[in-house]
């Protein structure tokens, strides 16, 4: 049976933001019952002295398909470390082809801002290769209680992947003198962070600065649908530190977000540029991110940051 197809009216208020072409709308289904704490959207924000953050999780049209319908995969978490005003975050993607990938990311998520600020509150350098470390091991740890083993068992790297592969991004975000702020950030996997320039104009090549490197943009000749993600570890960290203005917005999403933004030159990310110019109301935020356009349905998640000068909240 075909699903539901809706009108805009039909959906009660405010219609899905289309970048052309969109795609077709229809009444979702249900995620499978087990995943029952795993809601549709999830949407936060909220200010201090020195920045404004808002952050959304959405699923995608692809999950949400009748009969064929998932729970969403991706994850995001942020908090302030009180002691010292810092942001602490993490964003993650949970692999499609993991069992429950969707509480991977999670847990990812959860013990990577755990152990950040247990870094934080000792007053230790923040090393983002322990964070990372310490999120395989709790995926070890959720593979250990799912099938069952011992205390004195442990499960391989393709069991811990067949359950809870997920991607991450994770790091801080420290205040500095003068509205300054800066980002210590890493990565496992294909999701991302860029710098979002409110100074240019939409359309402009130079919008949006990428963190970490592309899998789609004009230098790309090929898109590979591979994913590298915990718990398998890289080589060597993917790792970057950046300062930002008052001028610039942090990014921070899953590849449901990068891949239709590609260089961010385009249609679409003219929409974010003119969305995110300033900080929007926070449903309005997860609204935009539940956009509509055919062929990008996956999973859709987004943290932004806005810095700002001390006193000057917004």
């Amino acid at each position: 049976m075909a699903p539901k197809q809706l009108s805009g009216q039909a959906t009660g208020g405010w219609t899905r933001i289309a970048v052309q072409p969109p795609s077709v709308a229809f009444e979702p289904g249900p995620p499978r019952q087990s995943a029952y704490d795993v809601p549709d959207t999830e949407c936060e924000g909220w200010s201090t002295d020195r920045f404004t953050l808002r952050a959304a999780s959405v699923r995608g049209d692809s999950h949400r398909w009748p009969r064929r319908a998932k729970p969403r995969q991706d994850c995001v978490r942020a908090t302030v470390h009180e002691r010292t005003g810092t942001l602490v975050f993490a964003v993650a993607d949970g692999v499609s082809g993991a069992v429950h990938s969707e509480y991977g990311s999670r847990e990812a998520c959860r013990s990577a801002i755990e152990t950040l600020i247990d870094q934080l509150e000792r007053n230790r350098p923040i090393d983002l290769g322990a964070v990372v470390l310490r999120a395989v091991a709790r995926l070890t740890e959720l593979t250990q209680w799912r099938l069952g083993m011992q205390p004195n068992e442990s499960p391989g790297i393709r069991e811990i992947s067949d359950l809870f592969a997920t991607t991450l991004v994770t790091g801080i975000v420290q205040p500095m003198a003068d509205g300054v702020v800066l980002v210590d950030v890493c990565r496992v996997g294909d999701s991302g962070a860029w710098v979002l320039d409110r100074t240019r104009a939409p359309y402009d090549a130079e919008l949006y600065t990428p963190l970490f490197s592309s899998k789609t943009g004009s230098g790309k000749r090929f898109v590979s649908n591979r994913v590298a993600a915990l718990p398998q570890l890289p080589a060597e960290l993917e790792r970057t530190q950046v300062q930002l203005s008052e001028l610039d917005t942090l990014l921070v999403g899953t590849d449901g977000f990068g891949d239709p933004l590609g260089d961010g030159d385009g249609q679409f990310g003219a929409l974010f540029a003119e969305q995110l110019s300033s900080p929007p109301a926070l449903l309005w935020f997860a609204h935009v991110l539940d956009f509509s356009r055919e062929t990008f349905d996956d999973d859709r998640t987004l943290l932004a940051m806005w810095p700002t000068r001390p006193g000057e909240r917004r």
